[in-house]
This record gives C-alpha cells, structure tokens and sequence, in this order.
C-alpha cells in the first residue's frame, strides 16, 4: 500500500503542484471553449447553466492550472495561402533532440512538431504556399540542420477534424 498522502498522489510530476481531477463542469467549459474559444463567460455560464461567478473563477483556475494554455483564432491554410501541407518524418542523431527541435521551431512553415517513438523519431506537420516552398523547407532548412540523419514526406491531400470531443 502507497505511503503517499493524498496531496502527494496526485501532484504533477515535477511541477510541484497538484493536479486536479476535471469534474463535468470543467469538462463542459473546455467542450464549449474548444468549439468557439470568443464564448463570453455570459454565454458560458447560460449554456452550461452555471453561475457567471462560477464560470469565471473556474476558466480562471483552468488558466492558472495550465489546463487551459492559451485561446486562438482557428486558420484555413489554403484560404490563408498555404496551399501545400505535408507531414514529415524525420530520423535524427540519438540525443539531439533539443537541438534539432530547437532548430525545427526556426523554420518557417513548420507548424507542429512532436516527439516519437517508433520508426522515426520526429514528426512535423509543414504548411507552404506551394510544393516548392515544401521543397525548400525540406531540402534547404531541415536536412541541414545538424543531427537530422533522414526525413520522409507524405502529402497532405484533404483534412478534417473529428467529430467527437474528449471532453464531453
């Protein structure tokens, strides 16, 4: 049996606090706030049938909890100019995965990075004008970047999100 306290269980490794358990309410704020990030708190509090002092503090205990990490406007890459998308693998020297993230996050048109584990080691999802901005960004910027050994591309031909949100 666990000699750990309940405080002790459940905080966050290594952030030196606790983190809490989303209740349905925190759920629904998220859902909603995911859908339209612009909801007033108003509106938030009339849909989920809460307290507008409610829903404030809670939207702010998410923020502080860094739950919530930040609210942005949702882009159309092709509408913005960005017609050519594509994933990239990359296979990358064992232990340079800070410098080579660090690198990654300079280049332009690299919009996502993540770490894996498998075949590759990174995966990063690029948004250009066009295949020979793709182009460049492969060949010119990400394949001299110290550490990287290969990359593999895949072509983006159509996207869409799911239907279904993890926090309903």
């Amino acid at each position: 049996m666990s000699q750990e306290t309940p405080d002790e269980a459940g905080r966050a490794a290594g952030s030196g606090r606790s983190a809490r358990a989303l209740d349905e309410v925190d759920r629904r704020i998220l859902d909603e706030l995911v859908r339209d990030g612009r909801t007033s708190v108003r509106t938030l509090a009339d849909r989920i049938h809460i307290s507008r002092t409610n829903a404030y503090a809670r939207v702010e205990r998410l923020l502080r909890d860094g739950v919530i990490t930040g609210f942005r406007a949702e882009v159309a890459p092709e509408a913005a100019g960005l017609g050519t998308s594509a994933y990239m693998a990359l296979t990358i020297e064992q232990n340079t995965w800070r410098e080579v993230s660090a690198e990654l996050a300079r280049v332009r048109y690299v919009e996502h990075v993540a770490l894996l584990s498998g075949e590759h080691d990174v995966l990063a999802l690029v948004r250009a004008p066009d295949n020979a901005a793709l182009r460049d960004v492969v060949l010119d910027r990400v394949q001299r970047i110290a550490g990287v050994l290969s990359t593999r591309s895949w072509l983006v031909f159509e996207e869409f999100g799911g239907t279904q949100s993890p926090w309903q």
